[in-house]
């Protein structure tokens, strides 16, 4: 499993890199502009060539994730907040692409009680207008960057409170091959889903392998919580110091499923976010967990492996292309077939084309939201 931690801007581009080589971390995750901003940062095409070529030949950070705008709504009534997010969206995935980023990290948004049904339609359509008309380098080595949907801690009406909700956008788009899923601990632990058992976590492992598929689990968001169990309250904590504790964490993240996942800190630090000692904490985390597993610590330390999303073998760590390519390929994740049953029900909303739907397509009042 790669350890890696959100790092915040400033400086040139390639300074994300040096900062992650300051933590210790094995990859950065990144704004592609401000998150409570809707102007775009502009990068011209060689700063993001520099970027891409920069993170190819690092040799200790090696994967880079990107987090959209938090502004972003595509599941709003309101049209001309759902046509600037659809917009916004797709400037944040050219950047990430851009970089060459093993993803595209996206809260979905709300729609503030009218429903998710009335929405699926409008999300799946903003979705595919980013993936089809993001810029691209288009470069031989570089894998695709997917747009990865994160649950969410519950409240309000925001989208992907479940697995169910997150599995209904997915179905929405047609299981488009471009979309895979985050997973934060913290919303996950504050949605009410307890993880802090072995039997727990391989509860949580296996509706994600039935409900998604393990190869479209793009990296997780590592954090404790500041707030109780089941408080659908997105309120981050330093790893150990929170409800959920150093050994709830262990519990999942020692999951050998995730063992080719990468695990992006996110948490406040002393106040600027992830330090060289929270990433030291997540390994040891990391450490206790794969202990408790049966074979415990005797068993050897996997390398980077590669992952399989957007219909192409990409590495976990894909900005190094060389020395993926000596790590030898892992093992290919078994997708569980969409036919399996699941937890709970399966919705099964059909994708719309990449114009807004209007009427029972999807369209609602304005009055609804």
């Amino acid at each position: 499993m790669l350890i890696g931690a959100h790092v915040r801007g400033g400086g040139p581009l390639t300074a994300r890199l040096d900062r992650g080589v300051e933590l210790g971390a094995d990859a950065v995750q990144i704004f592609t502009q401000s998150p409570r901003a809707w102007k775009p940062t502009q990068y011209a095409p060689d700063v993001l060539a520099t970027y891409r070529n920069a993170a190819r030949a690092h040799d200790s950070v090696r994967a880079t994730f990107c987090h959209a705008t938090y502004l972003i709504n595509l599941a709003t009534a309101d049209d001309t907040l759902y046509a600037r997010s659809v917009e916004c969206l797709t400037a944040n995935l050219s950047v990430a692409r851009g970089m060459g980023a093993s993803g595209l990290v996206l809260h979905v948004g709300s729609h503030h009680g009218a429903g998710l049904d009335g929405a699926l339609a409008p999300i799946a359509s903003a979705l595919r207008a980013a993936l089809d008309t993001a810029d691209d380098p288009r470069e031989g080595d570089l894998a695709p960057c997917p747009i990865l949907l994160e649950n969410a801690a519950g409240a309000g009406g925001t989208v992907g409170r479940t697995f169910e909700e997150l599995e209904a956008v997915l179905e929405a788009t047609g299981r488009d091959e471009r979309v895979g899923v985050c997973i934060d601990t913290q919303h996950l632990w504050a949605s009410g889903v307890d993880y802090s058992t072995i039997e727990g976590a391989d509860a949580v492992i296996d509706e994600v392998r039935a409900r998604f598929g393990l190869d479209r689990l793009g990296c997780l968001h590592l954090n404790d919580s500041k707030v109780p169990f089941g408080s659908n309250r997105d309120r981050h904590e330093n790893i150990g110091d929170g409800s959920i504790g150093g050994d709830g964490l262990a519990a999942l993240l020692g999951h050998p499923a995730l063992a080719d996942v990468a695990a992006l800190l996110e948490v406040p630090g002393s106040g600027d976010g992830p330090r060289a000692e929270d990433v030291t904490a997540a390994r040891a985390v990391l450490a206790r967990g794969e202990a408790m597993r049966p074979g415990g610590s005797t068993r050897p330390a996997k390398p980077a492996a590669t992952k399989k999303l957007g219909g192409a073998t990409t590495p976990v760590s894909r900005t190094v292309a060389k020395a993926a390519a000596t790590r030898g390929a892992a093992k290919a994740t078994k997708k569980v077939p969409a036919t399996k049953a699941t937890p709970t029900k399966r919705a099964a909303a059909k994708a719309t084309p990449t114009k807004r739907p209007t009427g029972s397509t999807g369209r609602r009042t304005k009055g609804s939201a």
